[in-house]
């Protein structure tokens, strides 16, 4: 039986918040012991929060790029302005929808950067994506291990739009511990055939899952624990899950 359970009485997280005491504290609050085979799946929010990825728009000064995408995109040129400087390429610009590849290869309206749920008082400021997600996964699962060396597998999780599909769903931009991506090209079916392009997105599955507890809004369940999953196989990091350009059927 997979579990889904979504941890409670995290306090609004400042930068430089010890992100992994507060997630210890709040397992030992429910009284969830550690299993092998736990994945603590933590939202992209507060992992930049804690790292201190807030910038302030009236620190932005917009260049000509920046004013000309705001124009046709109808946005705030200073947001604009940090979405290109985020990102590798904008790949379309109309009004209200500014999607770009972001430097870490994810494809995502506004390179990731967000005014929700940052705090109250903060209508001047904005959050970007962590600098390195893999990274910050593998921190935080080091130190809830601590010195006994056991401790969950984590994922970073952000909500994503998809192509040609209504709704966001929540996709896994950080990992560790854990195969983000499973190749299961040279398998067999049940009825003998051989498997030739299944590739299971792992990451993105069990972010999703969770997504079901965390929530998109006011929910404030920044961090959800799911068990029961038979995790096998060599770790992967999340950036294994994002397709080489060279493979990019719609360009």
């Amino acid at each position: 039986m997979i579990e889904i359970v979504p941890l409670g009485g995290i306090c609004e997280v400042l930068p430089g918040t010890d992100l992994s005491a507060l997630l210890a504290a709040a397992m030992d609050a429910q009284g969830i012991v550690h299993r092998t085979g736990d994945i603590l799946v933590v939202t992209q929010k507060i992992v930049s929060k804690s790292e201190g990825r807030f910038v302030s728009l009236a620190e932005v000064t917009p260049g000509a790029e920046a004013e000309r995408v705001a124009a046709i995109t109808r946005k705030d040129p200073r947001l604009v302005e940090l979405v290109l400087a985020e990102s590798s390429a904008v790949l379309r610009a109309v009004p209200n929808v500014l999607i770009t590849r972001h430097k870490l290869g994810l494809v995502m309206a506004n390179a990731g950067i967000d005014r929700s749920n940052i705090g109250p008082g903060n209508e001047e400021r904005v959050l970007l994506l962590p600098i390195d997600p893999d990274a910050s996964a593998a921190r935080i699962a080091a130190a809830l291990a601590g010195s006994e060396g056991q401790g969950p597998a984590v994922l970073i999780s952000d909500s994503f739009g998809r192509p040609w599909r209504y709704g966001v769903v929540s996709v896994a931009i950080g990992a560790s511990g854990l195969p983000s991506l499973i190749d299961r090209r040279g398998d067999l079916d049940r009825d003998g055939r051989r498997l030739e392009v299944t590739q299971i997105a792992l990451g993105d599955m069990i972010a999703t899952a969770a997504g079901l507890a965390a929530g998109e809004g006011a929910e404030s369940i920044p961090a959800v624990l799911v068990r029961g999953y038979p995790l096998a196989g060599p770790a992967s990091p999340a950036s294994a899950l994002v397709r080489n350009l060279d493979e990019d059927l719609f360009r």
